[in-house]
């Protein structure tokens, strides 16, 4: 016990050698319905990577953290794809769209697909998440798919409901937080939105209501908006991204945080943590 403490007493003031890292970037926007057509797709997760970087003394270190898409404000048309965050020279790709008459968007996780069969969700990047939803629905309610999350893929709309938004990632490890989850896909006039992912995913929307926004600062995709026959809800933006630095806490803090960023820090469970949740510039130790 004494030899621990006056190795940690050592080292105490001392830049460390490597962090751990999460780097998860800007959630999807969803789809928006015209009045009384069918729905948009829910938004897609943001890219979501995490592990082990070495660091060097005075070496600067871009930070970017990507902000979420907006949902479509326009009645009848697709949502934006998120931005990317980075860490390291580690990036990551901001959600596909949701869809609405078209196929859901490419990105970090896949947006879900605008109603019907001929429309398929989008792709995501191995590595940083799943693909959206698509939709098996021809009638009736015309479900859209639902946004891909880091770990699940989105789930299908139906001529009932919408699909939900596929599950995000935990990190760290068995600490009951999640990240990068999608976004619901939604129906018209008086089926179930779908279910936003855990991590942050926005519910979808049924009927005129509006859907929910993804979660800030967890990459989760929006909620795709609805309709009935004389109103459209809106549609949910995608939430913003978030870089998350941690180490020992026997170790000094980052040197330099350029003014650019936004974060705060944290000491808990005998490790630093250092959350980045806007902007872009260098840190240092």
């Amino acid at each position: 016990m004494i030899l621990a403490k006056l190795a940690a007493a050592r080292v105490h003031g001392v830049a460390p050698t490597s962090v751990e890292y999460l780097v998860v970037a800007g959630g999807g926007g969803a789809g928006r319905a015209p009045d009384g057509s069918a729905g948009g797709g829910g938004g897609g997760a943001g890219g979501m990577k995490s592990g082990t970087q070495a660091i060097s003394l005075a070496t600067p270190y871009t930070v970017t953290v990507g902000a979420g898409g907006p949902g479509a404000v326009t009645k009848g048309v697709i949502g934006t794809q998120g931005d990317g965050s980075q860490v390291f020279a580690i990036t990551t790709t901001g959600g596909g769209y949701g869809g609405r008459a078209s196929d859901g968007g490419n990105g970090g996780s896949g947006g879900g697909s605008g109603y019907s069969s001929l429309f398929v969700g989008g792709t995501g990047v191995s590595g940083e998440g799943q693909n959206g939803g698509g939709s098996a629905s021809t009638t009736g309610n015309y479900g859209t798919g639902g946004g891909g999350g880091k770990t699940q893929a989105g789930g299908g709309g139906n001529s009932s409901d919408g699909g939900d938004g596929g599950d995000g990632g935990e990190w760290p490890a068995s600490s009951g937080v999640y990240y990068a989850g999608g976004g619901g896909g939604s129906t018209r006039i008086s089926g179930s939105g779908g279910t936003g992912g855990i991590g942050g995913g926005g519910d979808g929307s049924s009927g005129g209501a509006d859907a929910q926004n993804g979660t800030a600062n967890t990459g989760g995709g929006g909620g795709g908006g609805g309709a009935t026959a004389s109103s459209a809800g809106l549609a949910g933006n995608g939430g913003s991204g978030v870089v998350i630095i941690r180490y020992a806490d026997i170790y000094s803090d980052i040197t330099t945080i350029g003014g650019g960023l936004s974060y705060s820090k944290t000491v808990s469970g005998g490790y630093k943590y250092f959350t980045f949740t806007a902007g872009t510039d260098t840190i240092s130790w």
